[in-house]
């Protein structure tokens, strides 16, 4: 019953707010992911994917990154996808509809991952706007194949790890700052032979080479 009254409580905070507050976007400036370095501390080298449009029209997603990063001297793979949406509101006709990131915690069981651990770490990294923020930390399953993924929302100079969270700082900061833009930034590495000590080291080694360049295409 608490949950279902917060759950309304959200959803009548939002609706006042996209109807009667900051009816003017304000969207900073920053640079498109395009120019993000594919070469990263002499070691990451980045492969580029690209979504098909229908892909990312269901995302709502303005500009992203999809890169798989090879370690040159380690034998280390890992899956980096920032999803940029320069507002998390569409509107239409006057009115508002929802153009949130999507969860991923709600998507990898769609592609037939299963979670099967889930959990809030503190993360102090360089780069990070907020360290020992905490962010999600899973690991994932299919069939004999499993996965470390971190991932956070990463919005208007905030790390978030809560989708709950997510929505009240999009409220807010339209209201207050006219804002409702932000990323999801996302880590997946391979674990072999259930060793997830390599798949670790490999984030952590390349998740500040990301962060440090990142405040240019995910303005704070």
């Amino acid at each position: 019953m608490t949950k279902l009254a917060a759950a309304i409580a959200l959803l009548g905070l939002n609706f006042y707010v996209y109807h009667y507050f900051a009816r003017d976007p304000v969207v900073p400036p920053r640079a498109v992911f395009a120019d993000f370095p594919l070469e990263l501390a002499e070691h990451w080298t980045c492969t580029p994917e690209a979504m098909q449009d229908d892909v990312i029209e269901n995302l709502g997603v303005t500009d992203y990154l999809i890169c798989s990063y090879n370690h040159a001297e380690e034998p280390w793979i890992a899956g980096v996808y920032i999803g940029y949406h320069e507002t998390q509101v569409r509107e239409e006709g006057g009115g508002s509809g929802e153009n949130s990131i999507h969860p991923p915690a709600h998507c990898l069981p769609g592609s037939g991952w299963n979670i099967i651990q889930n959990e809030s770490v503190p993360l102090d990294l360089p780069g990070l706007p907020q360290p020992g923020a905490n962010v999600k930390r899973l690991l994932i399953a299919k069939g004999d194949l499993r996965q470390l993924v971190y991932y956070w929302y990463q919005s208007r100079g905030r790390v978030i790890a809560e989708d709950w969270q997510k929505i009240l700082y999009v409220g807010y900061d339209r209201a207050t700052r006219g804002r409702t833009d932000g990323a999801l930034v996302r880590f997946t590495l391979p674990i072999h032979r259930k060793d997830e000590a390599p798949a670790e080291e490999a984030f952590r080694s390349l998740a500040p080479e990301v962060l440090r360049r990142l405040s240019e295409f995910v303005p704070n």
